[in-house]
């Protein structure tokens, strides 16, 4: 039975937060983008796996954060050129927006500032702190973390998510993004879908096929001039491809992707598709949580687990 995995990146400014110069349209596409596809996910039932940043989740800060142990200069912006914008350092309503909604969403982590976990400067102290913070957020608001999503899926500190309990991660994609990645797929005829396999640390690594917001700019206007509109194509196909082959389709985006109506109109067709595709055949759409739970071998009757052979990564 082949499956299809819609992963968000919900981040709001904290996308962005450590970039110059800021790319000032996704920026401000973030809380229109987030409702966007709330509303698109219900209308048709689709559930999604939204990993959120945690500090979406406070109420106030300081803009200071004196006990986290982030690198010098990490908040500077929040308490500074964004003091004055809440709307990009709090998401409470948007937050509040996706758990009541009627689709039975997962909720991950999409760890607490946006720390990049690969990064040199994140070492083991500040990867725990952004984990520990983000969970006990969620556990403020009732929320239990299964997965957990890298920012800028810049894996690292896997043994860390182990150690707080989470059983998946979205990995990175075998295939490129853009240009590449559309010659791959339909040129080339390579294969979108995706092997979800279990790791070292007993952690279910959901590798991401697909990031629909790959193929932008003047490219993406010509094309769309003389045919449609590539990543619309590319997702279906990537759908039927799981249809055809019992296998993983696994495609992602951030919400302040959908910074134009045109990219409304992408999620529309890919969502509407998806659901149809559902209702034809015996498809399913799965969270990243439901794709853990499913690849894990049970053992004994206490409902332990025990991992798989074949972990394809190394250590960190």
């Amino acid at each position: 039975m082949g499956s299809v995995v819609c992963s968000l990146d919900a981040e709001l400014g904290w996308g962005f937060h450590d970039l110059e110069p800021l790319p000032a349209e996704r920026v401000e596409a973030g809380r229109r983008g987030w409702s966007t596809m709330l509303e698109l996910c219900e209308e048709f039932e689709i559930p999604a796996t939204w990993a959120v940043v945690g500090h979406l989740m406070l109420e106030s800060c300081d803009g200071i954060h004196e006990d986290h142990p982030a690198p010098e200069g990490w908040f500077e912006r929040e308490r500074t050129d964004w003091w004055d914008r809440p709307d990009l350092r709090f998401g409470r309503d948007l937050v509040d927006d996706l758990l009541q909604s009627s689709v039975d969403h997962e909720f991950a982590s999409h760890s607490f500032s946006h720390v990049l976990f690969g990064a040199p400067s994140t070492d083991r102290e500040l990867a725990v702190a952004e984990l520990e913070r983000s969970l006990e957020l969620a556990n403020q608001w009732g929320q239990h973390v299964d997965s957990f999503i890298y920012p800028r899926n810049d894996i690292g500190h896997r043994d860390v998510l182990a150690e707080f309990g989470l059983s998946a991660y979205r990995g990175t994609s075998p295939t490129y993004d853009g240009v590449r990645g559309l010659f791959d797929s339909t040129v080339r005829d390579q294969p979108m879908l995706v092997e979800p396999t279990v790791d070292k640390y007993d952690l279910v690594n959901v590798p991401a096929s697909m990031f629909l917001f790959g193929f932008e700019g003047p490219a993406r206007t010509v094309a769309e001039s003389i045919w449609q509109d590539p990543m619309v194509l590319q997702a279906k196909r990537g759908i039927d491809e799981a249809v055809r082959n019992d296998g993983l389709f696994h495609m992602w985006l951030h919400p302040n992707n959908l910074t134009h109506p045109r990219d409304n109109r992408r999620m529309r067709a890919i969502l509407e598709y998806l659901s149809r595709r559902r209702a034809e055949t015996d498809l399913t759409v799965e969270t990243m949580a439901d794709v853990a739970r499913r690849v894990r071998v049970p053992r004994g009757v206490d409902g332990g687990t025990v991992a798989a052979d074949g972990g394809t990564m190394g250590d960190d």
